[in-house]
């Protein structure tokens, strides 16, 4: 199940080219990920000393060629192959790997391969130079370069009974963005979630808070305020975490100050929706330019076979479900985001007024010795800030709060009650506002192709959409 992809490596600003060439090797043989460098081999060069060998050529390059160094300039290509967790050594990778360098350069460009081990999967890092053996000439790269070298890989893999990615497509973003929602968490997650863990135990202060932690193998350096996760090597600074999970945030969680926000889903995978027919006869566009007209039909041929499919998946073939199915889906999605509306607007209500709870806690005692002081002024301008606080919770209860205020211990289990069910609407927003739009969409092709082209339908069928 190898992967691949390749990417040109260019002189960064404010490094020389030895500089870029000597990083750039210096990442991929790295020995703690190559078995203390047995896992690198090198063709046409010495992985040692490949960053002189490179040099060399590229000066007998311009001295053959007579160009010199251009702006943006390519010193070399690494390609990356990764294989599937367990199906492979890392000594056979690496000899594939050499196999796989060795047939999309066809030997014309000295190259280095470094067998990576750190991770669960097996991979390959290669790096090859942009000039040629001979310095007469540098690599094109293909604008499908990328498909090249995964068919290269692919018959490789087939060769030697290795499975490979069928059906594949070309990859978005870094690794963590592939991986999406199998990814683990990284390392501020964990400690995050570690101290949900330790707060959901409701320790009676900081300090028993971090006894807890030590109890689950966590150590805490008091002095630089920073924590380390067992096994691990780096400590890492509560003032770096989210802002749920700072120190002060921690002590006021622990007081009752404060409530942490529950943590967030991730995204659904994108999805390929309907798109409305295009009206070719009211297109004033598809009438000047032929070449539109031409895709614009192939379009809405596309669309049309894709509401049908959508219309027989869900049952909708009849015109009089469709539309109740249409102003259901259209009504239904109206009544989650009014209630997810609704109980975003309380959650914000119970944080304030959790937060003038604490306030006015805090200062009523300053502002009890307020009242009863002889010298009230000189008293005001002593506790000033204490003083406008408290006035500014009583102006806040007078304000928002009818009758006596509730405890801090309700508004928690209000706030954890109102947030679980907020993550449960949030759970299916997606899937019904996506079936929202597409159940629309598919009853405003199926008017369209029965030859209603009314353009007020289309306008309101646009501001449902919305």
């Amino acid at each position: 199940m190898a992967t691949t992809w390749i990417k040109p490596i260019r002189a960064s600003d404010g490094k020389s080219i030895a500089q870029t060439i000597t990083s750039s090797i210096k990442y991929i043989t790295n020995p703690k990920k190559t078995k203390d460098g047995k896992l690198v081999m090198g063709y046409a060069c010495d992985p040692r000393t490949a960053t002189t060998e490179f040099l060399l050529a590229r000066q007998e390059y311009t001295a053959t060629t007579g160009r010199g160094r251009r702006k943006r300039d390519v010193l070399l290509y690494h390609m990356r192959q990764s294989f599937k967790p367990g199906e492979i050594d890392s000594e056979t990778a690496n000899r594939l790997g050499h196999d796989w360098a060795m047939r999309f350069t066809k030997g014309k460009h000295a190259f280095i391969v470094a067998t990576h081990t750190d991770k669960e999967h097996v991979h390959n890092h290669i790096m090859f130079h942009s000039v040629s053996l001979d310095c007469r000439r540098k690599f094109r790269n293909p604008f499908w370069s990328s498909k090249i070298i995964q068919r290269i890989s692919d018959h490789i893999c087939l060769e030697n009974g290795l499975s490979v990615i069928e059906n594949s497509k070309p990859s978005r973003g870094h690794y963590g963005t592939w991986l999406g929602d199998k990814k683990s968490p990284n390392y501020r997650a964990q400690i995050e979630h570690l101290f949900e863990e330790v707060l959901a135990k409701q320790p009676s202060d900081f300090d028993a808070f971090i006894q807890l932690l030590e109890q689950e193998k966590c150590e805490f350096n008091r002095k630089r305020r920073s924590v380390r996760l067992e096994g691990r090597k780096g400590f890492v600074r509560l003032r770096s975490l989210s802002a749920d999970y700072k120190e002060d945030a921690i002590r006021d969680r622990i007081g009752g100050e404060r409530i942490g926000d529950l943590p967030q889903t991730r995204s659904a995978p994108k999805r390929e929706k309907l798109n409305l027919l295009i009206d070719l006869q009211n297109s004033i566009k598809a009438q000047a330019s032929p070449g539109y007209e031409h895709w614009a039909t192939v379009f809405s041929l596309k669309q049309s076979a894709k509401t049908l499919l959508f219309l027989q998946e869900h049952g909708l073939t009849d015109l009089e479900k469709l539309h109740a199915a249409a102003q259901g889906a259209k009504d239904d999605f109206n009544a989650m985001q009014t209630r997810i509306h609704t109980i975003s607007k309380r959650l914000d209500n119970i944080k304030a007024l959790q937060k003038h709870i604490g306030a006015y806690r805090r200062t009523r005692d300053v502002f009890v010795g307020y009242r009863t002081a002889k010298n009230k002024r000189k008293y005001y301008l002593e506790h000033e800030n204490a003083i406008a606080t408290h006035k500014a919770a009583k102006a806040y209860f007078n304000e928002h709060c009818s009758g006596k205020l509730p405890t801090i211990k309700a508004l928690q289990q209000e706030y954890a009650t109102l947030a679980v069910e907020r993550k449960k609407l949030y759970s299916g927003y997606h899937a019904k506002r996506d079936f929202m739009k597409d159940v629309l969409t598919a009853r405003q092709n199926v008017s369209m192709m029965l030859g209603n082209r009314d353009t007020e339908q289309i306008r309101k069928h646009a501001r449902d959409l919305r």
